[in-house]
């Protein structure tokens, strides 16, 4: 079970997976923003800090297995995706927007981001991912107001 959870029900065994997985939590985002948990932030928020959670502590189970930061643990992507989408409008162009943003900032670790990763651990695996969504949100956050400043 916790492998299952850590791949995210097997995406961390595909090639690409880590941005399989955030597609297929944007996904998950676009059916849960009709549902009670998509109209109210403060629920998403709740599964969002669930899911880092859940995903710091996993990836401390299965580093003795698959070693540091494996490519097979993409929840860490799952939360990097909802943190970035976290009071942004439901929208599916910002929705896109978020995941683009996020894979980038994922990818190329600027602005402190690659320093996460040498965090013990699962708040390694994690972290660096939550970073990398709280920089996509802040730009989605800035577009989405200069946008109704218009």
């Amino acid at each position: 079970m916790i492998k299952l959870l850590a791949t995210w029900f097997g995406i961390g065994y595909i090639k690409g997976g880590g941005t399989i997985a955030a597609a297929v939590t944007c996904g998950l985002i676009w059916l849960l923003w009709p549902t009670q948990a998509g109209q109210n932030n403060w629920i998403f928020i709740a599964i969002t800090v669930l899911i880092t959670l859940l995903g710091i502590w996993l990836g401390d189970k299965v580093e003795p297995y698959w070693g540091k930061d494996s490519y097979r643990v993409v929840i860490d992507e799952v939360a990097g995706m909802l943190v970035t989408m976290i009071w942004v409008p439901h929208n599916v162009w910002l929705l896109l927007a978020g995941f683009i943003l996020f894979r980038f900032f994922d990818m190329v670790k600027p602005l402190g981001i690659r320093k996460l990763e040498d965090l013990p651990g699962g708040a390694g695996v994690m972290l660096d991912d939550v970073l990398a969504g709280i920089y996509g949100n802040i730009i989605l956050q800035v577009a989405v107001l200069a946008l109704s400043l218009r």
